[in-house]
């Protein structure tokens, strides 16, 4: 009698233990559905801004066609739907690059990097990346939390009964870009001057004195015949004898 009472405790126990981890499971697969949604949300207020960057940028370089082609490509591409968590993290690879190549070309021109709707784009864009970039590490966290219980002795036993699996990662590609560095200290040797610079003196500057002639050495000297010797001095006359005193009277 004893023996089938511990059985069933065991029983129930175990049920109970396997309801706990599923649940547990669950609610992480739930968690990761809903921050992939704050991405897709934040995703699609960063493809409506690189479309309006676009319209404003072809007004004032309606003839960079070719770079304005590729950005609305990897739009269209991004914005494509029933994509991966992997596979969307590629296509919003792809169009980060098209939207560099683009901001590059619009340095080019003065009046449109001053226009101010343009400014206001750039910084809205940059909001938006920096919402999405937070969003990505709550996801990715989720994420690494049920693929451990996911791939870990027990809870991978509940998890293969019901079919729960991993969960991908959200990881852009080319995100990290080396800073653009500005050196204002000495010139390097190895980095030729600039024009109308030679010798370490500007061009129109006096040139320093010139050092003193060498002395010729003693078989130039030999060469060129013994030396003029200086003229001695006159010999200096000796004065007249001075005049005898005449006597006293």
């Amino acid at each position: 009698m004893w023996v089938w009472i511990i059985i069933a405790v065991v029983l129930v126990l175990i049920v109970l233990w396997a309801v706990g981890v599923y649940n547990g499971l669950i609610k992480l697969r739930n968690l990761v559905q809903e921050a992939w949604r704050q991405i897709d949300v934040e995703l699609k207020r960063r493809h409506d801004l690189i479309g309006n960057l676009v319209e404003t940028v072809k007004g004032y370089a309606a003839h960079e066609r070719g770079t304005l082609e590729d950005v609305m490509k990897a739009r269209s591409a991004a914005m494509a739907g029933g994509q991966s968590p992997a596979q969307q993290a590629q296509s919003e690879g792809m169009l980060s690059q098209a939207l560099g190549r683009l901001i590059a070309v619009a340095e080019a021109y003065p009046d449109l990097k001053a226009n101010q709707n343009f400014m206001a784009l750039q910084q809205e864009l940059t909001s938006t990346e920096d919402r999405i970039a937070a969003a990505r590490r709550y996801y990715n966290a989720n994420v690494r939390e049920l693929n451990t219980k996911v791939e870990t002795v027990p809870s991978n036993i509940v998890a293969g009964m019901f079919n729960i699996g991993r969960a991908e990662y959200f990881e852009v590609e080319g995100e990290e870009r080396d800073p653009v560095k500005v050196d204002f200290g000495q010139r390097d040797a190895t980095i030729p001057p600039p024009s109308g610079y030679a010798g370490g003196t500007p061009a129109g500057a006096p040139a320093a004195p010139s050092a003193a002639p060498a002395a010729p050495s003693a078989a130039e000297a030999t060469a060129s015949g013994p030396a003029p010797t200086a003229a001695a001095p006159a010999p200096q006359q000796a004065p007249p004898p001075a005049e005898p005193t005449p006597p006293a009277n």
